[in-house]
């Protein structure tokens, strides 16, 4: 089965990335958490690492100069953008709506003086969506080594 160099990279990039969070994870808590694996945010970002790894391939197959590369470094630039904008400030938005929730729960409790389980049943919203600037960093840089070794290993981009 043939699979194209710039779509192996880019499905290789963040599947890896997402790998290595656990170990780094481990490094920096001294815990495992294999639910990375999974999540998103976190070092390195897998998605900057997706569109860098796609265009970095896309740029050693058809070159700078080509459409394919521009539209891929336009999308890379958007998702990098995403990453540490948006997607970061709803994380923040969802640390502070899951603290004023905690609060308000706490002066029901107070003000009822009896235990209110509610809260322990509501689902939080997920904090860590977005990413800080030297995530996005790591994230791009595994993209373009992800991208680099597959096209030096593996001749199947010169088919």
């Amino acid at each position: 089965m043939f699979i194209s160099y710039p779509i192996l990279a880019a499905l290789l990039a963040p599947l890896l990335a997402q790998v290595i969070k656990i170990p780094l994870y481990y490094v920096k808590n001294r815990k495992w958490k294999l639910e990375l694996l999974f999540s998103t945010g976190g070092m390195p970002s897998s998605h900057t690492a997706t569109v860098v790894s796609l265009t970095t391939a896309m740029a050693l197959m058809e070159g700078i100069q080509s459409n394919s590369f521009a539209i891929s470094l336009i999308l890379t630039i958007i998702v990098m953008h995403d990453a540490t904008g948006v997607r970061r400030q709803a994380g923040r938005h969802a640390v502070v709506l899951n603290q004023m929730a905690q609060d308000f729960h706490r002066l029901v409790n107070t003000l009822k003086h009896h235990k209110m389980n509610n809260y322990e049943k509501r689902e939080q919203l997920k904090e860590l969506l977005g990413h800080k600037p030297l995530e996005v960093f790591f994230g791009a840089l595994f993209g373009i080594i992800v991208a680099i070794v597959l096209y030096n290993f593996y001749p199947f981009h010169r088919l």
